[in-house]
């Protein structure tokens, strides 16, 4: 376990009288397995700040000490529950940071609790005039702690007679600096997961290649002998080194133009799936409870009616597989959130398995999207899997949340998108159920960029292309309010608005299929798309669930899924969704993908960043440089016409309510200050009579 503060297994039996305090727990003893609410800090938010008629908002920092029942049916499916250390009571045992953050005066909040998924440990509860509750909570343990993040302690599995628990893992690594030679082993492509290697690591390998494909295809493949690596730190001293089983070294360094895989076999696998159960229990504990069980009043009893859940990318996830493995139902059989939202949120978390990586994402051989990955149930004929949906055991239990989920562009081109929409044989469209909207926001990198009228955009270092400055927070307020209304007033919210096979708007990854045109300087592969593989990870693995044993290290790579992506129009950009005001009012091609420019994987997709081609500014430059695409000057023809195109995007989304009248305001007044062409009294002719004609 990494933890600044450790937690001793088991912990002390409870002092006298704690039966009797449990009582002050709603609804029975057993609710909320929260059984120590510690608080470590009381502050005012923004130095007294008032948020409208809310007033102040205060913020409550601290621990929540709870502890799980391995026997109970809501818990057996977390992995190696079993495995793990006891207390005096049966229970495995956890720890968890908090921060709540809520209006001083209670009477004037919501009754809403907002909790936000935390995305690698990094978030933080916010405040507003809504009045809402807002907490944040650790969940993912393998997350390393700072004086700012939210983590949570979870024990290690270890057998009955003591002995470790064991498996393979995969660590790789490329386009390191020159001249490294030691380098800190990770497991996944992001976050700070590690295992150490067991006591007898003579079986490990280190190979590398010097090529490789979207879809595994390796060529260049070598072995390192193994008496020319290490388990080690030779930044100081010369190889073989330092014992280190966090790092490895290698006698000659670390090649450019290569990738090195490192199988070795790992000992001590954190039961990273109790996270799911503690997120489950803290949400139960603030939502029902009146107090601890030593007699700590829960700061927001009685005050709060309903909850709801946020996540973005990683955390998003994490509702997906909240909800797929059940923990939506507390253990007194109550429903923990009402509603919920993952936003560019394409996989599931791969959370709920021996020695699981969380923290990564949709890289080679990254697990992900072997789950079930749809809303309405859909038979994984293609590989082998039974019928089902992601909603199955909320429904069984009537737990079921009202679910809103959005994503752009990226989430289709390099995060896999396209099974949750289609299935894995990529036939037909999977319908939605009744509980449940989708939004697609076209031409968007992953989160959204900056926003803005301006046509010209920073370059990426990385990346071939401009970033894209396509937003995408404007339409996501806005889905965050629907959301709350939906639950609390039971007002339906927009209908969805998502590309289908049936509209023909979802196609193959191709030129020829998304009718993409032939920009100058754009390079279109047409194996670009991040494809959904199939591996085979053993006959150990859960891979309905995403749970169990990963037995094979590299996985085999079954075979290449169908993967649909956006059609797009004569200008590159897409045409289905909820499009922004600035893609309405486009000033170049706002692209979900973009190429890497430097490194080991330069021509492929430059990691989760969109790109971004301006149009020209006039019709000589467009001819000039045998641009297809209209320029500005033929589109709108004076600043006066380009404004007219923005005001009524702005105006329609807020009539859709996909847009917040206050955001429509301030989007409009930031194209009004941004000089986009020159106004109707020094342009041309032809140029006015365009934006004549767009301003009727």
């Amino acid at each position: 376990m990494r933890s600044s503060e450790p937690i001793s297994w088991p912990v002390r039996p409870l002092i006298a009288g704690v039966i009797v305090a449990a009582m002050l727990v709603a609804g029975s003893p057993a609710a909320a397995q929260v059984t120590r609410l510690e608080i470590t800090g009381r502050d005012p938010v923004a130095n007294g700040q008032v948020f409208g008629d809310v007033g102040a908002y205060e913020v409550i920092r601290g621990r929540a000490h709870g502890e799980l029942d391995p026997r109970d049916r809501r818990n057996r499916i977390i992995q190696d529950v079993e495995l793990a250390p006891r207390n005096a009571r049966g229970c495995v045992e956890y720890v968890a940071t908090f921060a709540l953050m809520k209006p001083v005066d209670m009477t004037r909040a919501s009754g809403v609790l907002v909790y936000s998924v935390v995305n690698r440990g990094n978030g933080a509860p916010s405040p507003g005039p809504e009045g809402h509750v807002s907490l944040v909570s650790g969940w993912q343990g393998d997350v390393i702690p700072t004086n700012n993040n939210q983590t949570i302690q979870v024990p290690l599995a270890r057998r009955a007679d003591g002995t470790p628990v064991t498996g393979p893992v995969l660590a790789r690594f490329w386009d390191l600096p020159p001249g490294t030679r030691t380098e800190a082993i990770r497991i996944g492509s992001l976050g700070t997961a590690f295992y150490p290697a067991a006591s007898d690591s003579s079986a490990a390998t280190l190979t590398y290649h010097t090529a490789e494909t979207v879809t595994g295809e390796k060529t260049g493949t070598g072995t390192v002998a193994r008496g020319d690596w290490a388990f080690a730190d030779c930044r100081t001293t010369p190889f073989p080194g330092t014992p280190d089983p966090s790092r490895l070294c290698l006698k000659d360094g670390f090649e450019a133009g290569r990738v090195y895989e490192l199988v070795y076999t790992a000992k001590d696998p954190l039961v990273l799936g109790i996270g799911l159960a503690a997120t489950r229990d803290i949400v139960a504990f603030f939502r029902h409870a009146l107090a601890d069980s030593l007699g700590t009043s829960n700061p927001v009893a009685r005050s709060i009616t309903h909850a709801v859940a946020l996540g973005t990318s990683q955390s998003g996830n994490l509702i997906k597989t909240f909800i797929h493995l059940g923990f939506n139902e507390d253990l007194t059989g109550r429903i923990v959130w009402d509603g919920v939202f993952p936003y560019i949120a394409a996989r599931q978390t791969p959370l709920n398995f021996r020695f699981a990586a969380p923290g990564g994402a949709g890289t080679l051989y990254e697990p992900g999207s072997e789950p079930v990955l749809w809303w309405g149930r859909y038979t994984d004929a293609t590989r082998g899997r039974r019928t089902a949906s992601l909603l199955d055991r909320c429904t069984a239990t009537r737990t079921c949340p009202k679910v809103i989920e959005a994503f752009g562009s990226t989430e289709f081109w390099n995060l896999r998108m396209s099974p949750g929409l289609v299935g894995t044989d990529a036939v037909s469209d999977i319908p939605l159920p009744a509980n449940v909207r989708r939004y697609y926001m076209p031409g968007t990198t992953h989160g959204g960029g900056a926003g803005g009228f301006e046509r010209a955009q920073k370059p990426n270092n990385r990346c071939a292309l401009p970033q894209n400055p396509n937003p995408m927070a404007d339409t996501m307020r806005a889905l965050t309010v629907a959301l709350v209304e939906w639950v609390v007033k039971n007002i339906p919210p927009p209908p969805s608005r998502y590309p289908t096979i049936a509209e023909r708007t979802l196609v193959q990854a191709t030129r020829a299929a998304t009718g993409f045109p032939s920009i100058p300087g754009v390079d279109f592969p047409d194996n670009l798309v991040n494809a959904v593989l199939e591996y085979d990870f053993g006959s150990t693995f859960d891979y309905d669930d995403m749970s169990g044993v990963i037995a094979r290290q590299p996985p085999a790579i079954m075979k290449v899924l169908p993967t649909l992506v956006p059609r797009v129009n004569l200008d590159g950009n897409e045409i289905a969704g909820v499009a922004s005001v600035l893609h309405q009012a486009p000033l170049g091609t706002y692209l979900g993908w973009n190429l890497q420019a430097v490194g080991f994987f330069k021509g492929q997709l430059c990691g989760f960043v969109g790109g971004y081609v301006p149009f020209a500014a006039t019709r000589t430059e467009r001819l000039d440089a045998a641009d297809p695409r209209l320029s500005l000057e033929e589109r709108y023809g004076s600043q006066e016409g380009y404004m007219c195109v923005v005001t009524r995007a702005a105006e329609r989304l807020v009539r859709e309510r996909l847009l917040l009248r206050e955001d429509a305001e301030r989007v409009v007044k930031l194209a009004a200050s941004t000089r986009v062409l020159p106004p109707s009294a020094e342009a041309t002719p032809d140029a006015r009579k365009i934006a004549e004609a767009l301003c009727r």
